[in-house]
């Protein structure tokens, strides 16, 4: 790799390999000592092609979740099966794998910059900027770098747009799968929301079980089946189709969200 050869975004990939490899080395105890992650199918990972596969997944955190994929998807490519031991697999890293983020969200500060460098691609929210509901118009030119991302290599997305769950997914994802027909594998995940703050960024909690689980490419007919199907079907992959709220009952809802408040205040209490 040459010392300056950069990727479709301009990004210098030898700069990005290093910050990859330092920011994997910091954060791996988040998910292998502080607190642990549990993983299942990541067997799935190594049979992938290199380029032209789509991630969605529910959302907890802001960099959080995204740092752990890419934990999970670098170990998995050096045959570590539902295992992140040993931190060594972040030496050589896949540097071909992008995620979707605000826009705003990556301008907030100079972490988040930094973070952005490693794999962004930013997109402006059509529907809230700032804490404030809105009405915008799709940028084309976000929705072609994500064409351009699957075509370099791997996206990760969430197509909820949001931290909070069982909010609806965004008809954007459908949109992109139906055309740029990417191989697309949901992942869910758990315990985030309870170990880290709302960024991702400080540890609110130790001992918590974070999960992920990885699961089989979904069968779409890209010609044929509408956006509204393909939004039910990535809702059930991604286990946050309203059905999913009727096996859980509202009073454990209700006691889940008062021990995720109650620990947030507790957390910046103590800090």
């Amino acid at each position: 790799m040459g010392l300056f050869k950069k990727n479709p975004f301009g990004h210098i990939l030898f700069l990005k390999k290093w910050l990859i490899r330092v920011f994997g080395v910091l954060t791996h105890r988040r998910y292998r000592g502080f607190n642990e992650l549990q993983i299942e199918g990541s067997e799935i990972i190594k049979e992938l092609p290199d380029t032209g596969v789509l991630f969605v997944s529910n959302h907890q955190t802001y960099f959080a979740d995204v740092v752990a994929m890419f934990h999970v998807f670098n170990a998995s490519l050096t045959h570590r099966v539902d295992s992140i031991k040993n931190v060594s697999y972040i030496w050589n890293p896949k540097l071909n794998i992008y995620y979707v983020a605000a826009k705003e969200t990556m301008k907030a500060g100079l972490l988040a910059r930094i973070m952005a460098y490693a794999g962004a691609i930013t997109v402006e929210r059509t529907w809230r900027e700032k804490g404030k509901e809105i009405q915008r118009e799709v940028n084309l030119s976000d929705t072609e770098n994500i064409g351009r991302a699957l075509e370099d290599g791997w996206v990760i997305t969430f197509p909820q747009g949001t931290t909070k769950p069982w909010k609806p997914i965004r008809k954007g994802t459908a949109h992109i799968i139906k055309q740029y027909k990417p191989i697309v594998i949901p992942v869910v995940i758990d315990g985030f929301r309870r170990s880290f703050d709302k960024k991702g960024i400080w540890i609110k909690k130790k001992g918590i079980l974070q999960s992920m689980v990885i699961k089989e490419p979904l069968e779409i007919d890209y010609e044929n089946d509408s956006v509204e199907t393909i939004v039910e079907q990535l809702e059930y992959a991604i286990e946050q189709h309203p059905s999913f709220l009727k096996v859980i009952p509202e009073e454990a809802l209700k006691m889940a969200e008062a021990l995720n408040e109650k620990r947030r205040w507790s957390y910046k209490e103590d800090s």
